[in-house]
C-alpha cells in the first residue's frame, strides 16, 4: 500500500509565550488602540515599528491593519489617481490588482518568467507602451528577480517602483534585503506569511514626505509624533491638511503578537529553507516536471515550494492535483481556468481586462504551489517530496505510453 501524509497544511505554529504574555497583558489594561497609551509610555505598535525599521536598516515603518492596505496606502502617497495605469505582475494574488483597482488605477499586467519572476524584456516593452511611471513589484511566492537591471530599467524611465513583500520578509537580492530597492514596500502579516497576527502588515521607506503622507492616511490625526519610527514632526506640517484620513492602523495586541516573531524572523527563515531544500532534494530530475532555479544573488525565503508542469494537459494536471491529496499532500494549481481559494491568474481578474500572453499563459498554466508549515519536520518533507514525485511521475509515464 502506498504510504501517505497525514498533516494540516494550514496549521501554523503557535504564538510564543512571550507574545501570549503581552498580548495577555493589553488585554488586562485594555488599551488595544494604538495611541491609548499612559504619559510617557511607548506603545506596542510604536515599539513594533521602531524595531521592524532596525531589522531592514529603513528611516521609517508605519505598521497597519493589512498588506493590501499597505499597498493601497502606497499607491495614493505616489500620487496614482484615477485612470493611471500602474505595471503589476501577472503572476500574482488577487490583492495586487485590487489595491491597484481601489484607489482608481488601472492594472496593466507584465509577463513572468519560467523562474517564476517578472520578465524585464516585456516590462521594458510595457513601459513603453503604455507610458505608466508606477510599477508595483510583486515578489509572488517568494521569488525576486534581478533587482539591479529592474531598477536600472525603472530609473531610466522615471518609475517608481513599489515592493510587495508579502513573500519576501527576511530575504535579499545581492546583500540588499527585500524591500529596500524601491521607493515603498509594503509586508503582510497575515497568518500565511513570514510572521502572523492573523491579519496586519508594514509600509517602510526612506522618503520622509511618501512616509509623512501614508501616516495621516493611516489614521494617525495629529497624533504621529508619539510614533517611533515616523518622519520627523516638521514633514507633516502641511501634509497634515490636505492628505485624507483613510484608517487603517495597527493596534497594540497585534504588535505585541507580532514583536517576539520579528526577534525570531533569521531563525524562522532558516527552518523554511531547510524544509524547501528537503523537498528540492528528493524531487530532482523528477520526469516531467521542472524547478524552479534560484538564482546565486537570491537569498530567498522559501515558505512555500512551486514547480511547474509545462505543457501538461489540463486532465493531466488534474490527476497529479487528486493523486496527491489522496495521499494526503494538498497542492495549489495557479493555472487553472477557474479561481480557487487563494488561486486565480489575470484573466480572472476582469475589472483589470488585458491583452493575452501567450508566453505567460503557458507557464502560468503550469504553476503547482505547496505550502511548507514550519509544524512539519524535515522527515515529513523527505515523505511529500516522494510522494508529489511517485505522482507526477506515473501520470507523465501514462501520457508517454
Amino acid at each position: 500500500m502506498s504510504s501517505a501524509f497525514s498533516g494540516s497544511f494550514t496549521q501554523q505554529e503557535p504564538i510564543s509565550e512571550e507574545g501570549i504574555e503581552a498580548a495577555v497583558k493589553i488585554l488586562r489594561n485594555g488599551r488595544i488602540h494604538r495611541y491609548n497609551v499612559l504619559e510617557g509610555e511607548d506603545g506596542e505598535t510604536a515599539l513594533l515599528e521602531q524595531e521592524f525599521a532596525e531589522y531592514m536598516g529603513v528611516k521609517y515603518c508605519l505598521a497597519v491593519a493589512s498588506g493590501g492596505y499597505a499597498i493601497a496606502t502606497a499607491l495614493r502617497a505616489v500620487g496614482v489617481a484615477p485612470g493611471d495605469k500602474v505595471l503589476t505582475n501577472a503572476f500574482t494574488l488577487a490583492p495586487v490588482p485590487g489595491a491597484i483597482a481601489s484607489v482608481g488605477g488601472v492594472p496593466t499586467f507584465v509577463g513572468v518568467t519560467e523562474g517564476l519572476v517578472i520578465d524585464l524584456e516585456d516590462l521594458e516593452a510595457k513601459i513603453a507602451q503604455t507610458g505608466a511611471k508606477v510599477l508595483l513589484l510583486s515578489h509572488m511566492r517568494g521569488h525576486i528577480c534581478d533587482m539591479d537591471a529592474l531598477m536600472g530599467i525603472c530609473n531610466a524611465a522615471n518609475v517608481i517602483v513599489i515592493e510587495d513583500c508579502a513573500h519576501t520578509m527576511g530575504a535579499c537580492w545581492n546583500g540588499v534585503l527585500s524591500g529596500r530597492h524601491g521607493a515603498m514596500a509594503c509586508y503582510s502579516t497575515q497568518t500565511y506569511k513570514h510572521v502572523n497576527s492573523g491579519e496586519g502588515g508594514f509600509l517602510i521607506s526612506d522618503d520622509a514626505d511618501l512616509m509623512a503622507r501614508s501616516t495621516i492616511m493611516s489614521g494617525s490625526y495629529m497624533l504621529y509624533a508619539r510614533h517611533k519610527a515616523a518622519p520627523p514632526v516638521d514633514a507633516f506640517k502641511d501634509i497634515r491638511y490636505v492628505t485624507p484620513n483613510i484608517s487603517g492602523r495597527m493596534d497594540n495586541l497585534r504588535a505585541a503578537i507580532l514583536r517576539p516573531q520579528v526577534r525570531e524572523l533569521d531563525k524562522a527563515c532558516n527552518a523554511w529553507n531547510e524544509r524547501y531544500r528537503a523537498v528540492e532534494e528528493v524531487l530532482a530530475s523528477t520526469p516531467g516536471m521542472t524547478l524552479i532555479e534560484r538564482p546565486e544573488a537570491e537569498a530567498y525565503v522559501a515558505s512555500s515550494f512551486q514547480f511547474l508542469l509545462l505543457d501538461w494537459s489540463e486532465e493531466a494536471i488534474d490527476d497529479v492535483i487528486s493523486r496527491c491529496a489522496a495521499r494526503g499532500v494538498e497542492l495549489k494549481w495557479f493555472g487553472g481556468a477557474e479561481p480557487v481559494a487563494f488561486t486565480s491568474r489575470y484573466d480572472s481578474w476582469r475589472y483589470a481586462p488585458s491583452e493575452p500572453m501567450p508566453k505567460s499563459d503557458r507557464v502560468l498554466k503550469g504553476v503547482i504551489d505547496m505550502r511548507l508549515p514550519l509544524t512539519f519536520s524535515l522527515e515529513d518533507y523527505a515523505l511529500i517530496g516522494s510522494i508529489i514525485r511517485d505522482e507526477v511521475s506515473a501520470v507523465f509515464r501514462a501520457q508517454s505510453d
